[in-house]
């Protein structure tokens, strides 16, 4: 393949994704994956393809922004956030809990979280914002259809109350759905929103190098209110949390200090 350092300014002035903030031989495997798929010799016979042809288009944008998603993923951990954090938080902060589910892919995150904190609150109490950089799973999550795989760990009282069988699908109720404020976001680009209870962000940061993740999760502790929460995968860790202003509270909970 010819050069990947133009190829990877081209993406960036077509997309706004900067590829440099991911691993590149990770990364560079699953694109050069891609190129050949499309008969591709080159990288910039590629980009002249996304230029021409949208649906191309935006299978690589969905392609580069990995998505990999289910609802209640590692259940304990979601035990925890409804028996502890969520409990501890609206003693802080009362009943409208503020919480940004980043990076929220086709929505079983944001969907997972306001099952859970339907548990202590009315559905009407709950507004989460959930962002995605990739506008076709964003445009995925509000339709708001799922397989039965992905919600193999709804807790069945939920599963019944929020889920309709549609043929071998689960539709997810309009109830829950209201509940979410979908938008476009880029962690490494955007401005971050500011004063929440908790950050849930999960599985995404693997792909990005140290630096990327090190800025990421400065800005998320820019973006929590003292004592906000920060829910993080079961493959992630923030190596330097102390010095980013955070105190461990369990593997995957971090609190900004």
């Amino acid at each position: 393949m010819d050069n990947y350092e133009a190829f990877k300014k081209e993406v960036h002035d077509l997309t706004k994704i900067d590829l440099s903030s991911y691993k590149e031989k990770q990364m560079r495997r699953r694109i050069d994956s891609l190129v050949s798929k499309h008969k591709c010799k080159a990288y910039h016979e590629y980009v002249m393809l996304l230029k021409s042809d949208k649906e191309v288009f935006e299978e690589f944008v969905n392609f580069l922004t990995i998505n990999v998603s289910e609802f209640y993923r590692n259940p304990e951990q979601w035990e925890l956030m409804s028996k502890e954090f969520i409990p501890e938080l609206m003693a802080k902060s009362g009943q409208q809990l503020k919480i940004w589910s980043a990076a929220c892919s086709t929505g079983d995150e944001p969907y997972s979280l306001v099952m859970c904190l339907s548990n202590h609150v009315p559905l009407n109490k709950i507004k989460i914002y959930a962002t995605d950089l990739d506008k076709q799973v964003i445009a995925t999550a509000k339709v708001g259809l799922y397989s039965a795989k992905s919600i193999a760990n709804v807790p069945a009282d939920l599963k019944k109350k929020f889920f309709t069988q549609v043929g071998s699908s689960y539709q997810i109720s309009d109830e829950v759905k209201k509940c979410v404020e979908f938008k476009e976001h880029n962690l490494l680009r955007d401005q971050y929103p500011t004063n929440y209870d908790m950050i849930v962000c999960r599985n995404v940061l693997i792909y990005f190098t140290d630096e990327a993740k090190t800025e990421v999760y400065a800005k998320f502790n820019k973006a929590l209110r003292p004592g906000g929460i920060l829910f993080i995968g079961s493959t992630e860790q923030v190596i330097d949390y102390k010095d980013l202003g955070y105190k461990r509270r369990y593997s995957f909970y971090y609190e900004k200090v």
